[in-house]
């Protein structure tokens, strides 16, 4: 089994977005969750966006883990 190293800018790519520091930075700052908030459930995502955070969480794909890191990154 291929083991992959997903990081921010890697998955900013697979939802379709500027995968850039910039960019990134940016969206951190402008961008959050309240606590009883899903990342899968952000207004600020599209709907294919939701559902591939949500696919990707429910099936612990190689993806998980840095889905995890943006939606604490959210929650600061």
């Amino acid at each position: 089994m291929e083991a992959f190293n997903h990081n921010l800018a890697s998955l900013f790519s697979q939802l379709g977005l500027d995968n850039s520091t910039d960019f990134i930075e940016h969206f951190l700052q402008t961008h959050s969750l309240t606590q009883p908030q899903k990342l899968a459930e952000a207004p600020f995502f599209t709907v294919a966006q939701q559902q591939f955070i949500n696919e990707a969480q429910q099936q612990d794909a190689d993806w998980s883990e840095v889905i995890d890191q943006l939606d604490t990154l959210l929650r600061k």
